[in-house]
């Protein structure tokens, strides 16, 4: 993914999957397609590997706490 919306949500009380929803549907009203991965910070997985089905969540560590980087991911 080379371009991407950053969605901040540090709120300790939603779940990880609830903000991974919230983002989807706002990129998706936003931009008129469906995101179909999710960058996140590891330390936010907590061990855990949250799958989704319809998204791929991939930690990467420059994606900063409380933040998602979400878009469409290239095919080469």
């Amino acid at each position: 993914m080379n371009a991407g919306m950053l969605w901040f949500d540090n709120d300790p009380k939603t779940a990880l999957t609830a903000k991974i929803e919230r983002a989807v549907n706002y990129y998706h009203k936003k931009y008129g397609r469906k995101p179909n991965l999710c960058l996140i910070n590891p330390n936010a997985l907590n061990g855990e590997k949250p799958e989704d089905g319809k998204i791929t969540i991939r930690p990467y560590r420059p994606v900063l706490p409380g933040h998602l980087w979400i878009g469409v991911e290239e095919k080469n």
